[in-house]
């Protein structure tokens, strides 16, 4: 009989991984939190497309399940990458799930929470909108994907799972709910990321 009071996620995972239904949802009933934060984050866009708040919340497990098939592979804790997921998970169904005379909303939808472009995703981090932002000289894949780089390894693990939820459409204040912390400290990890991030862009190449 295994006691599952005192594991942490990462034992709990392996559990999950030798198909132990007890652990997978003890996780589950541990980060629901997270679940019903991005749920309701999305119930106004689900319900212009014709979703309902179950419906929804199915997609939402399913991006929760998505989360321990593949967070071996992945390096922040398992609550910022459950978070991702189903914000990932929901984000897609909500556009799926789109009519033709709600593609414009849906186009706005995309662009304001946009993973693959990098680029749009740090200026709205970091850019105070003016003439020399020197995103603006950003062009190519290749030096998007050296800046990625650098950023990871200017940040630490702490501030990098940070900077990871912020880049993927999360509040200061979600973030203080799904890593547990005040907002306060978040708000000041925020602010040392982009000092980090503007001193990389700064850097004579």
């Amino acid at each position: 009989m295994i006691d599952y009071s005192n594991l942490n996620d990462n034992e709990l995972y392996m559990l999950v991984c030798e198909q132990h239904e007890d652990a997978k949802e003890i996780l589950l009933n541990k980060y629901k939190y997270i679940i019903n934060l991005i749920v309701k984050k999305y119930m106004v866009r689900a319900k212009m497309v014709g979703m309902e708040y179950n419906d929804l919340y199915q997609e939402a497990l399913l991006g929760f399940s998505d989360a321990l098939v593949n967070f071996n592979e992945y390096k922040s804790s398992l609550a910022t990458f459950v978070s991702i997921c189903v914000e990932r998970r929901l984000q897609k169904v909500v556009k799926i799930n789109s009519s033709c005379k709600n593609k414009i909303m849906l186009d706005a939808l995309s662009l304001e929470y946009k993973y693959v472009d990098l680029e749009s995703e740090l200026k709205d981090l970091i850019s105070d909108k003016g003439k020399n932002d020197p995103l603006n000289n950003i062009t190519s894949e290749e030096t998007i994907n050296t800046l990625t780089k650098n950023i990871r390894m200017k940040l630490s693990d702490n501030e990098y799972e940070v900077y990871e939820l912020l880049i993927n459409g999360f509040t200061y204040s979600d973030i203080a709910k799904i890593l547990n912390k005040s907002y306060k400290s978040i708000d000041g990890t925020i602010q040392r990321i982009k000092g980090k991030v503007k001193q990389i862009l700064n850097e004579p190449s």
